[in-house]
């Protein structure tokens, strides 16, 4: 069985005008915990955030490892629906090849596949990724791709460096990161050029497309409606521990489709 780990700064969200903790490690981390999972899982925030943030991501009970930074990922979300409206209250840091080579890559030893939370763009250069990329397989958020490193009001866009994903071997989009980057039929996800491109479609599934051709996996709703912050990044983790099972695309989607619904119902915790 492979090992699965995560990277990428946690995150100060505040929604409905409370705080609380958010990023891609912490909801990663709870699809983790939920199928049973060892897996390290590897962040950075402040100082003055450490207690806050880092306390219950360590109460997941699974492997974390921090380094302090000069800054904390802040948003402020609005939910209208499965739509959101997203505030950058701060930048988080960026991760340099330098430092994946250093302290990273012994925090990410035995890691076959890597699940890369990026929360916006230049979080993780061509380079940082190609360093990640040694003799391990890994997964790129797409708001890697499509999120400017501006404060105010998020507006995504699409302008990214091709070479971000040179050595992406999954790269997951949500739908409307997939519309930004082109739509989602074969074709334009095909262009992308990145192995496996799986979209998220909130409660009605998940496209995969392997080897040029695109599959829908069906989802399943949940009601009442929930708060689905941090779904894309359980989708994401769940997805990788699939296919470090030896599932394939669809199979892995399957699951973590499956997954995702448990943990919005509050069938799993």
């Amino acid at each position: 069985m492979s090992t699965v780990a995560v990277i990428g700064n946690v995150a100060r969200d505040r929604i409905d005008g409370q705080v609380r903790v958010g990023g891609g490690p912490y909801y990663a981390g709870r699809a983790l915990r939920a199928l049973g999972r060892r897996g390290a899982i590897l962040t950075k925030c402040s100082q003055e955030e450490r207690r806050r943030l880092l306390t219950p991501l360590v109460c997941l009970g699974l492997p974390v490892l921090w380094r302090e930074a000069p800054s904390t990922a802040g948003f402020e979300i609005a939910y209208h629906g499965e739509e959101r409206e997203m505030t950058v209250e701060e930048l988080g840091p960026e991760w340099t090849a330098a430092e994946i080579a250093d302290w990273v890559a012994k925090g990410l030893a035995g890691a076959e596949w890597v699940q890369v939370a990026a929360l916006r763009r230049g979080e993780f250069s061509a380079d940082a990724l190609a360093e990640l990329a040694r003799g391990r397989r890994i997964m790129l958020d797409g708001q890697g791709l499509v999120r400017p490193p501006v404060l105010g009001r998020l507006e995504p866009d699409a302008r990214y460096d091709l070479a971000v994903l040179r050595h992406v071997a999954v790269l997951k989009l949500s739908e409307f990161e997939a519309g930004l980057l082109g739509g989602l039929d074969e074709e334009p996800l095909g262009k992308l050029g990145v192995p496996e491109v799986v979209v998220t479609l909130g409660s009605r599934g998940a496209l995969v497309l392997e080897r040029g051709r695109l599959e829908h996996v069906p989802g399943r709703p949940v009601e009442p409606a929930v708060d689905p912050t941090g779904a894309g990044d359980a989708f994401g983790a769940a997805y990788l521990a699939g296919r470090a099972t030896g599932n394939g695309p669809v199979g892995a989607a399957r699951r973590a489709c499956g997954l995702v619904a448990d943990l919005l119902a509050g069938r799993l915790r």
